[in-house]
C-alpha cells in the first residue's frame, strides 16, 4: 500500500525538499521536588514547557487553533452525538500521519463530521496546516467540545498518538515543546469539564497507567500497552505504530461492535509481536464500563455498514528491513 504521506503533486513540492523537525537536544528538567513524593506531585500537575518559540509561529499557531475550534458545530438535540478529538503529541511524522488517518476513521465510524478536531504536527511532507498537538491545545479543544456537547448524552472520542513514559503521555515537539500528561491531569480536565461519556484510545508506551484513574462506568478505555510495557513500531519514517495499525487501520474500519474491534486489535498485536521472539508482549488493555451501552448502542446503530480499505504501509513491514 502507498505511504500515508501526501504526494508531491498534492503539496506542490518535492517530498525530499522538506526536513521534518528532529529531536536533537536532551529532554529538559520538568519535574521539581526533593523526594519521590514531591516529584510525583509535580508530575501530576502536567508540566509543559515551550521554549524560544518564534512570535510569528505563535501567532500562526493561534490562528490555526481558532479556525479549527470555530469549525466545530453544536450537537443535534435529541440525538447522541460523538465529538472526536485526535492529538499527535510528538513531532515525529509517524504520529502526524497516524493522527490524521485516525481522525478520518473515527469521524466516519461515529458520524462526527463537523464534530472532529485533529491536532498534530507534520506528516513529513511539509509544515503542518493543523494546530499543534500539544497539551495546551488539547485542553483548549476539550473545553470547546464540552461547551458544544450535551454532556448528559453525547460522548467524547479521544485518540492520542505519541510516546509514553511510566508517568504519562509525553509531549515532544522537536526541541521546542516538552510536556507530560499524567493520568491525574487528564482526569481533572474531564472532571472540571463534566465529560463523563468517553471513548478513550491511548496509543503510547506504558499507557495502561491510565486505566485505574480513568476507568468508570461510562468510559470505554483502550490502551496500546499495560502500565509496565512498551508498545512497538514508532519509528519516525513509518506510517503506523503497531497499535495504530491494529486498532485504527484494521479493527475500527470494520462494521463490528467496539468490544469486538478491541479484541480483534489485541489479537493482531499478539500475532505481530509473536513474529519476533525478542519482543516482550505489550499487553494492550481494555476497560469498558457497565453503562457504556447507554451512549454506545445509539452510536453503533448509525455506524456505517461497510468497511473502508486500509491505507499506508503495514506496521509489520518494519520486520522486512
Amino acid at each position: 500500500m502507498a505511504s500515508l504521506a501526501v504526494t508531491a503533486s498534492a503539496t506542490g513540492q518535492s517530498a525530499t525538499s522538506y526536513k521534518a523537525p528532529e529531536h536533537v537536544g536532551g529532554w529538559p528538567g520538568l519535574v521539581s521536588g526533593s523526594n519521590e513524593t514531591e516529584a510525583q506531585a509535580s508530575i501530576d500537575l502536567g508540566p509543559e514547557l515551550e521554549r524560544d518559540r518564534s512570535p510569528k509561529w505563535l501567532l500562526d499557531e493561534q490562528r490555526k487553533l481558532d479556525k479549527a475550534l470555530a469549525a466545530l458545530t453544536p450537537q443535534k438535540p435529541g440525538m447522541v452525538d460523538a465529538y472526536v478529538v485526535v492529538v499527535g503529541l510528538d513531532s515525529d511524522p509517524i504520529f502526524g500521519r497516524e493522527a490524521r488517518e485516525a481522525g478520518k476513521v473515527l469521524s466516519r465510524r461515529y458520524n462526527a463530521v463537523g464534530h472532529t478536531i485533529v491536532l498534530a504536527g507534520t506528516n513529513g511532507d511539509g509544515p503542518s496546516a493543523l494546530p499543534n498537538g500539544s497539551p495546551h491545545n488539547l485542553a483548549v479543544a476539550l473545553a470547546r467540545v464540552a461547551e458544544l456537547m450535551d454532556k448528559k448524552q453525547d460522548v467524547l472520542v479521544l485518540y492520542t498518538a505519541g510516546h509514553g513514559a511510566k508517568v504519562g503521555l509525553a509531549y515532544h515537539d522537536a526541541d521546542d515543546g516538552f510536556g507530560i500528561i499524567p493520568p491525574a491531569r487528564m482526569a481533572r480536565m474531564f472532571d472540571e469539564l463534566g465529560i463523563k461519556n468517553r471513548l478513550l484510545i491511548l496509543s503510547a508506551c506504558f499507557s495502561g497507567i491510565f486505566v485505574p484513574t480513568l476507568a468508570s462506568d461510562t468510559t470505554a478505555l483502550f490502551t496500546a500497552a499495560s502500565a509496565d510495557r512498551t508498545s512497538f513500531g514508532c519509528q519516525s519514517d513509518r506510517d503506523w505504530t503497531f497499535y495504530g495499525d491494529a486498532m485504527i487501520n484494521n479493527a475500527l474500519r470494520q462494521p463490528v461492535p467496539l468490544a469486538t474491534a478491541g479484541a480483534n486489535a489485541q489479537a493482531l498485536i499478539a500475532k505481530w509481536e509473536g513474529m519476533k521472539s525478542d519482543l516482550l508482549p505489550s499487553q494492550p488493555q481494555v476497560s469498558i464500563g457497565s453503562k457504556v451501552s447507554t451512549w454506545l448502542t445509539p452510536l453503533e446503530a448509525r455506524m456505517p455498514k461497510t468497511a473502508t480499505p486500509m491505507v499506508g504501509r503495514p506496521a509489520i513491514s518494519i520486520f522486512e528491513q
